[in-house]
């Protein structure tokens, strides 16, 4: 057989491949028997066998698995892949189409409920960009931080409904496809009945599996796990008049057709895509998808919904890095019954007794839960809760296990009603409740070895003296074998000291020394907020530098005093008043001073503070500077920096992933900047 013959048939194996692909895993409508396929199959691969110099780029045969991967490399998008903002009510999905209406209606494009609206369900997956040119699979990459993502390109060939080829002959020369990549929960089961056969660990949820799947350095591996793919939207677009016979005017004016654009050209659409003729038809379609969840075949957490009109997407633009016309209305948290077994009693740095409740572990919300805070005797008694109670566990904002409520027919005999402590756990001191207050505390102060432990954590975290070298777990160390008690404990250690400990070697313990001989020299804010004093913050503590100029100052400031400083009220100026009365405290603060020190405040003139009198909020990640960085370069530039929105509240700053601030801040009305116009402000 001649060179061009081989050719020949490769590419007709390979288009036939191809096709049967697209019927079987697209159209759910197989045209030949499996014993057909697995022959041109097996007829291509000994062909590539023999002749593997003419393999063909797209070949299906690819999909089996490729060469291990040593690394990933990164792509950086050509546009940016944007996240969803989250809507979790009626109320507040309308609130969003007001928003909508108010916009398009101040760009005077006449809007009214009507616009249609592509409904979609959220998958639970990992979103990706796969980019084709003239046709052709050549890349895939992660959303990573929306601007750069990791290159899967040879994971991604060994997922079967995603063609290594578009079909048809019309389409742009670059396109590029974005989309989620899952598990259906039939692979993510018996992955896991796999796993616990060989006496591994499973994983926790679909989407754990379906990402980590995707981040195999052995693309077989990736092969092996039936990963699956729906598309969801179009990055960059690139078209010539002398490529494919496509033009400018190829793309949809509509979301929908898009996708289904998309669909002709091979790539598989979720069935359950449904464009609605206008947004008052939305809560049906959430409501009919939720009732539906137990019976997909793929995990979800929600629905999305996206403004039709491609023109009013352009109109409705950007916050930040999601778009205005679209959001993601996400179902409620799931829930499970399971058992309360105990209750044990935490301390934590300001003394406060936290009851954790110890559950029979249950798998809820993709995760596996076996403690939920119950907070203080308060919401025990709301909840009329005792130990072996059975209860409604959630995962409150798919993050936090939260008792929701007891069901009190199935309470047993042996149930026993949960008592708070008479004295601390730790340390055995006396504990009280203060007037207003529905937490206890432990009176022990340094002395309770739970609140030393995180008095020091506290004071040598990155927020107040940064102690390079000393972490959480060191500090439990150094207390439990007596080195130190108490934060001024730190300065007095020794390289020997430290080496001598267990897993500690010389050159850990000299790194140490040094992080805390560089933590002697810092600021007076950051003093005040190391110090730990109740409910002062950093911005508090910044506050009092500022007003006051010297620590001698706050020490000995009165409640009066106190409370003509900015932030500061009554509670926070007994705290404050409090602390400086123990003897305890002033003993280690003066040990301290004498060891510490810190640059004069200079006064600055209202010229030097152009931002005075401003309150701004962060929300989100942001990517250039930090959220550290950005609050001290606001604050040196006399702004207030506050950790919740509020009417008063002058500007948002929203990073990536803004949630809930972003959306009260826009009901509110107030400006919101991106991350680079707030850049461009301290600039000016």
């Amino acid at each position: 057989m001649s060179e061009e013959n081989i050719i020949n048939r490769m590419a007709v194996i390979c288009q036939q491949i191809h096709r049967y692909n697209h019927q079987y895993y697209v159209l759910d409508e197989p045209s030949v028997p499996d014993a057909e396929y697995d022959r041109l199959m097996r007829e291509l691969t000994t062909l590539e066998t023999e002749y593997p110099q003419l393999k063909l780029l797209d070949s299906p045969s690819q999909k089996v698995g490729g060469v291990a991967l040593k690394s990933f490399s990164q792509v950086v998008h050509q546009l940016p892949m944007l996240s969803l903002d989250n809507v979790f009510s009626a109320q507040e999905w309308q609130a969003f189409v007001k928003r909508l209406i108010d916009r398009l209606n101040k760009s005077q494009a006449k809007a009214t409920v009507d616009f249609a609206i592509c409904a979609e369900p959220k998958l639970d997956g990992l979103a990706v960009s796969l980019r084709y040119e003239n046709g052709v699979f050549v890349q895939a990459a992660t959303r990573g931080d929306g601007t750069v993502g990791e290159n899967i390109t040879e994971n991604v060939r060994t997922i079967k409904s995603i063609p290594l080829r578009l079909q048809g002959t019309s389409f742009p020369d670059v396109l590029e496809v974005r989309g989620e990549v899952f598990m259906p929960k039939a692979s993510f089961d018996a992955l896991n009945q796999q796993a616990i056969k060989k006496g591994e660990k499973g994983f926790a949820n679909p989407r754990n599996a379906a990402a980590g799947s995707l981040r195999q350095l052995d693309s077989k591996i990736t092969a092996k796990r039936n990963l699956a793919f729906y598309a969801y939207g179009l990055g960059f677009v690139g078209v010539s008049e002398d490529g494919n016979g496509v033009g400018e005017n190829w793309l949809a004016t509509s979301h929908y057709q898009r996708l289904c654009q998309i669909k002709a050209l091979g790539l598989p659409m979720c069935p359950e895509v449904k464009l609605l003729e206008n947004a008052t038809q939305v809560e049906d379609f959430y409501q009919h998808i939720l009732q539906q969840r137990a019976a997909l075949s793929y995990e979800i957490d929600g629905t999305v919904f996206k403004v039709d009109d491609i023109a009013l997407q352009q109109q409705l633009g950007f916050v930040a890095r999601a778009p205005r016309w679209a959001t993601a209305y996400k179902f409620p948290a799931q829930e499970e019954l399971t058992i309360l077994e105990a209750v044990d009693f935490q301390v934590g740095r300001t003394g406060a007794i936290t009851p954790v409740a110890r559950l029979k572990p249950i798998f809820v919300g993709g995760v596996t839960v076996s403690n939920a805070t119950l907070h203080n005797q308060d919401e025990i008694d709301r909840l009329g809760i005792q130990i072996n109670d059975t209860v409604i566990i959630r995962r409150a904002g798919d993050v936090i296990p939260q008792i929701v409520s007891v069901v009190v027919e199935r309470r047993p005999e042996n149930a026993e009603v949960i008592s708070f402590p008479k004295v601390c756990p730790v340390c055995e001191s006396a504990v009280m409740k203060a007037e207003g207050e529905a937490v206890l505390r432990c009176t022990g102060g340094l002395y309770c070895q739970a609140q030393r432990k995180e008095a020091i954590k506290h004071f040598a975290s990155r927020k107040a003296l940064d102690v390079d070298g000393l972490g959480d777990k060191l500090v439990e160390q150094l207390v439990d074998e007596g080195l130190i008690k108490t934060p001024a404990d730190l300065f007095k250690l020794t390289s020997l000291d430290v080496s001598t400990m267990a897993r500690m070697g010389q050159k850990s313990a000299d790194n140490l020394i040094k992080g805390l001989e560089s933590a002697k020299s810092t600021t007076l804010a950051k003093f005040v907020y190391a110090l730990g004093i109740r409910e002062v913050g950093e911005t508090t503590a910044a506050n009092l530098a500022q007003y006051f100029r010297t620590f001698a100052a706050i020490k000995a400031a009165n409640d009066e005093q106190l409370q003509q400083v900015p932030d500061v009220g009554v509670i926070v100026a007994k705290n404050i008043v409090n602390f400086f009365a123990q003897a305890h405290n002033l003993e280690v603060v003066e040990e301290l001073e004498a060891i510490m020190s810190w640059p004069d405040i200079e006064v600055k003139s209202d010229d030097e503070l152009p931002l005075k009198d401003q309150t701004f909020v962060l929300t989100g990640t942001l990517s250039k500077m930090g959220r550290n960085e950005a609050k001290a370069a606001l604050q040196a530039l006399g702004a207030k920096v506050s950790g919740s929105v509020s009417a008063k509240t002058h500007y948002l700053v929203a990073g990536e992933k803004a949630g809930s601030k972003l959306v009260k801040a826009q009901d509110l009305g107030v400006s919101v900047l991106t991350e680079d116009e707030m850049i461009a402000l301290l600039n000016s």
